[in-house]
């Protein structure tokens, strides 16, 4: 079944197990790890991917949610292997195998060669499907992402809104506040429920201010809830949206001057390329072999497959990864 990131979990409508616990619980299993997020690298190499990203949204016209689940598998993936900055092509490599696995989990066709066209690497069908290999153990099979988005209708659900339109003007614009989120990676240190609940405040001070306070009480009294890290994303969060005021009336200005203004030149042209001594672990893993396609590879990404309608059907499925290969050369 489709995976809806707003409802992860749950895949069929007669499942009565408690869902709000289970993500709650199960959140953190989808973070990405802290440790190398904090570095500069990292903090580079994931701006270069969220470019590459956003360039295959547009050019092949993906959904939003599609690029947004990427870019979480992309998090989760560099914070536990080491990407050589050197070689860029692993990245590129990196960032089509993670499309392409979000376009399966959304249901959706996803072409490599739209998103290649005018790239510098070409990589073929089996070379993306080992990389894909890589990332599904990786992340321990864990692809039906637990994100802020899971979490919006819990919180929304907790202000008691009367009123429909009130109720989706508040929900459009946290989902908002989510995607731009993405690119902030200050914000990836906090749980997606805490992004949530700092959304929708955000989006209520905006829209309800008169009602904020009492917005703010009903989500702090949450059980779940952890004060001082809400607090904390929440200023955050707020922080963003004045920039993103900021970034608003600059572009503005410079529209009414008609200057051209390139908007990831302007967001990516003061990170710098720092070199590694870098071990060429990732490379190994995702060179193809000499001749025909390895059937363990096949294998498993039948396996991927088959692994996501047992999800859809409700059931839990353990898969044995040790046929996997590990070591591979590449044709020259």
């Amino acid at each position: 079944m489709e995976l809806d990131l707003e409802n992860p979990l749950t895949c069929v409508e007669e499942e009565q197990y408690d869902t709000v616990s289970a993500l709650f619980d199960s959140e953190s299993d989808h973070m990405a790890s802290q440790i190398f997020l904090r570095s500069f690298h990292a903090e580079s190499l994931r701006r270069e991917a969220i470019a590459l990203i956003l360039q295959a949204q547009y050019s092949c016209n993906l959904d939003n949610f599609i690029s947004y689940l990427a870019v979480n598998y992309v998090d989760r993936f560099i914070s536990k292997k080491e990407v050589p900055e050197e070689k860029p092509w692993i990245l590129r490599l990196l960032v089509i195998s993670c499309l392409s696995l979000a376009a399966k989990m959304k249901k959706i066709d996803f072409s490599y060669s739209d998103f290649q066209r005018d790239e510098g690497f070409i990589f073929d069908a089996q070379r993306i499907q080992r990389m894909e290999l890589l990332i599904l153990s990786t992340l321990n099979w864990r692809m039906r992402s637990i994100t802020p988005f899971s979490f919006v209708y819990f919180f929304i659900s907790l202000f008691e809104l009367k009123d429909p339109a009130l109720t989706k003007a508040l929900k459009d614009r946290a989902t908002e506040l989510i995607f731009k989120a993405r690119d902030e990676i200050k914000l990836l240190e906090y749980k997606p429920s805490i992004i949530a609940a700092s959304a929708l405040l955000c989006a209520s001070y905006e829209l309800f201010p008169l009602q904020f306070s009492s917005f703010k009480a009903a989500i702090s009294s949450c059980e779940y809830i952890n004060q001082e890290s809400l607090n904390n994303c929440y200023h955050v969060m707020e922080e963003m949206v004045t920039n993103e005021w900021d970034e608003y009336i600059f572009d503005a200005a410079v529209s009414s001057t008609k200057t051209p203004i390139c908007v990831l030149d302007r967001h990516y042209k003061n990170s710098v390329s720092e070199k590694s001594n870098t071990a060429n672990t990732l490379e190994a893993a995702i060179k193809l072999p000499r001749g025909h396609e390895n059937k363990a590879q096949r294998s498993q990404i039948q396996h991927f497959a088959s692994y996501s309608q047992s999800l859809g059907k409700g059931r839990r499925t353990k898969y044995d990864l040790s046929a996997a290969p590990k070591r591979i050369t590449r044709n020259e």
